[in-house]
C-alpha cells in the first residue's frame, strides 16, 4: 500500500530536502538519487534502498521491482522541494551509503582533489565502463553523493565501489600488493604511450582540474605520465584525460 504526503511541512519532507547538502547527506549515511533510470539502477544494483518517492501523477514502470522497499507519493510543491534541477523528473529513491574499507580488486582510478561535479561523476562513469575494480577519491574532492555528480555517473555508483580515503594510504596498500601506480604531470613525466599497456593491474591518479595532482603523491608514484597536446589548447579536460589513460593502460588503447 502506498503512503501518500500532501504537506510540504511534514517531517519526513524536511529531511528528504536536508540531504541536498553534504552536511546531512553525511550526518545520516544516506542521499537522494532523481529520475527513474537512476532510481532503477539503485534498486538492481549494490547499495540498500531505503524508500522510493514518487509524484502523484507519476507512473511506475512495470520493469521496476522495488520488492518490499516502502513507496511514498507527494504533491507537485513536495517534489519541487526536493530536485535542484528545473525540471524535477517525478520519482527519487533514499539510498543508504556504502563504501568498503577494502577492495580485493586490481584496477583503480584515484581522484585527487577534482572540484566539478560534472567531472567527478564522469570519471567514475569512464572507470565503471572501461571496466575498473574501484574508484577512490581523496580529500578535497567534491562529494562522491552530490546531485550533480550522481547525475554525471549515470548509475556507476551502483556498479563498482566508489571510496573516499586518504591516497597516500591507498598508494601504500596498493605498492604493498604489487600493484603499479601511476600520477599524470606535465613536468617530469613520459608521454603515455610509452607505458606499459594491456596491464591486468594498475592505478591511475588523476588531480585537480587547475592545479593537478598534489605534489607529495606525486612523489611516491612509480610513474608519471601525460597525454601530448597537439593543437592549440592548453590542455585536456581531466574526465576526457582519465578517459583516454584508463582505456590505454588497461587495453593498450
Amino acid at each position: 500500500m502506498l503512503k501518500h504526503i500532501h504537506s510540504e511541512k511534514n517531517p519526513q519532507v524536511k529531511q528528504w530536502k536536508k540531504l541536498l547538502s553534504r552536511k546531512e547527506r553525511d550526518r545520516s549515511g544516506t542521499f537522494l538519487v532523481e529520475g527513474i533510470h537512476l532510481v532503477e539502477e539503485a534498486v538492481s544494483g549494490n547499495m540498500e534502498v531505503l524508500g522510493i518517492i514518487m509524484n502523484e501523477s507519476f507512473e511506475l514502470p512495470h520493469s521496476l521491482d522495488y520488492g518490499s522497499i516502502p513507496v511514498t507519493t507527494v504533491t507537485d510543491a513536495i517534489t519541487k522541494e526536493l530536485t535542484d534541477t528545473e525540471t524535477p523528473q517525478g520519482i527519487f529513491a533514499v539510498c543508504k551509503q556504502s563504501e568498503p574499507r577494502e577492495v580485493n580488486g586490481k584496477t583503480f582510478l584515484m581522484i585527487d582533489s577534482v572540484q566539478d561535479p560534472g567531472n567527478l561523476g564522469t570519471m567514475i562513469r569512464t572507470a565503471d565502463a572501461s571496466g575498473v575494480d574501484a574508484v577512490i577519491v581523496g580529500d578535497g574532492s567534491v562529494d562522491i553523493y552530490n546531485p550533480k555528480v550522481l547525475r554525471s555517473a549515470q548509475g556507476s555508483h551502483f556498479h563498482l565501489p566508489v571510496i573516499r580515503g586518504s591516497l597516500s594510504d591507498w598508494i601504500d596498500k596498493l605498492k604493498t600488493a604489487g600493484i603499479p601506480v601511476f600520477g599524470t604531470a606535465l613536468e617530469n613525466a613520459s608521454v603515455y604511450h610509452e607505458a606499459s599497456s594491456a596491464l591486468d593491474r594498475f592505478a591511475l591518479i588523476v588531480g585537480n582540474e587547475g592545479s593537478g595532482i598534489n605534489k607529495e603523491i606525486l612523489a611516491i608514484t612509480d610513474q608519471n605520465l601525460y597525454v601530448p597536446i597537439y593543437g592549440k589548447s592548453e590542455s585536456l579536460n581531466v574526465a576526457v584525460a582519465a578517459g583516454i589513460l584508463l582505456y590505454y593502460l588497461k587495453a593498450g588503447k
